[in-house]
């Protein structure tokens, strides 16, 4: 079946089921099914899990669509007023929030896509989506699942009669299919993959498959019969249940922010021991003797070490790392600099009122050719990845994710 045979059944009115696995990336023909009316606002929703995947709908959306991903009301209330858009992704309990305020008019919205609702149909948004759903009566219905059978009573409710495109993870004795393989994972926030994928290399110490994006079960397979050990993947907790369906897995540990935090400090233990036992650190010592009459020498040395973090003295290999602390910084890259007519007021600005981020939790800004770096406090880096996305900058539309070379 095609993406013709899928236009067809929506046009008779009749629901259409995609067989996908639950990535955004592995469903690239929802766009071409996907029907967008011209009209002004929002026709169309994308229903996902709570679990950012929203942002990742608009980052994929084609060019010329625009498709924003409901991540705070008072922004989104504001956009669907003064911009809106032709799509809008958001977690079930968003959306119907959104209905409740009337900020959104659902008498207007013509298709409902359901992103991968396994994760929704037996837990606290099973009532929420039922009722949004019942709201959008008429609306055409899209359902991506990898494997319809768990979805049950729902299918029979609100896509009834659907056409189904894919194959289903059953043998024909209508069993569930084996496992392909043997496979590790670990649970990463999509954001974090580049870095989760160098750590999990240097935690294994070995020449391994890898996957940052959550393979199908053919992929897997080819993964597994390369012959370098049980393949890794990185997903998110939501498509834990998919891949336990296609490979029997055991965790991979991956370092946590404690870790690198003890390695960091470490590290500065080390250089500091051999600075001490090895080096020659008398001018050193007769700059600061005077403070040492006045001061503790540890609070000396802390107070050294806090000027050196401030203003980054020291390059290469000899400058001090940062000690890691509460408040310890980290860049955000975004694509849009000076060429795009962009200054560190524009970005700040888009930080605070679009992502609502404080203006004490951003740093420096370094607003490059055809990018900018943004330090953001750590705590909130992950709300200032998923926020950016779809916010318009000097007319110019912005996609964001941690500098992965820092």
């Amino acid at each position: 079946m095609t993406v013709v045979d899928a236009r067809a059944a929506l046009e008779r009115g009749r629901p259409v089921v995609l067989i996908r696995p639950p990535a955004v990336q592995q469903a690239r023909d929802l766009w071409e099914i996907l029907s967008i009316p011209s009209q002004a606002g929002p026709t169309a929703l994308i229903v996902t899990v709570p679990d950012g995947t929203a942002a990742e709908w608009a980052a994929a959306a084609p060019a010329g669509l625009r498709v924003h991903a409901v991540t705070g009301f008072a922004r989104t209330s504001r956009v669907l007023t003064d911009q809106p858009p032709q799509v809008l992704a958001g977690a079930v309990k968003d959306l119907a929030t959104l209905v409740e305020r009337s900020a959104l008019k659902v008498e207007l919205i013509t298709s409902v896509v359901l992103a991968w609702p396994e994760a929704l149909v037996s837990g606290a948004a099973a009532a929420p989506l039922d009722t949004l759903l019942g709201e959008a009566r008429d609306a055409h219905r899209i359902i991506l699942s990898w494997n319809p059978t768990l979805l049950g009573d729902f299918l029979e409710r609100h896509a009834r009669r659907a056409l189904v495109i894919g194959s289903l993870p059953v043998d024909e004795n209508a069993r569930p299919l084996p496992p392909v393989c043997r496979a590790r994972y670990a649970i990463v926030p999509s954001f974090r993959r580049s870095i989760a994928a160098r750590e999990a290399l240097d935690l294994l110490n070995a020449d391994v498959a890898l996957c940052t994006d959550l393979p199908t079960r053919d992929e897997l397979a080819a993964l597994a019969r390369l012959g370098k050990g049980e393949p890794v993947v990185l997903i998110s907790a939501s498509q834990l249940p998919y891949l336990r369906s296609i490979a029997t897995l055991t965790p991979l540990a991956l370092p946590s922010g404690a870790d690198r935090a003890l390695d960091r400090a470490e590290v500065l233990r080390e250089r500091i021991t051999r600075r001490l036992t090895t080096g020659e650190v008398d001018a050193e010592l007769a700059l600061l003797g005077p403070l040492f009459e006045r001061f503790d020498p540890a609070e000396v040395a802390g107070a050294v070490l806090a000027i050196q973090r401030e203003d980054g003295w020291g390059k290469g290999d000899e400058a001090l790392p940062p000690v890691p602390t509460d408040s310890a910084r980290v860049k955000v890259f975004v694509n849009v600099g000076k060429k795009d007519h962009v200054t560190a007021k524009d970005l700040v600005g888009a930080m605070i009122r679009e992502v609502g981020v404080a203006k004490g939790d951003i740093g420096r800004i370094e607003v490059r050719e055809t990018f900018s770096l943004v330090e953001v406090a750590s705590g909130i880096a992950e709300r200032a990845v998923r926020g950016l996305p779809g916010v318009t900058i000097r007319g110019k539309r912005v996609a964001a994710r941690l500098d992965r070379d820092r």
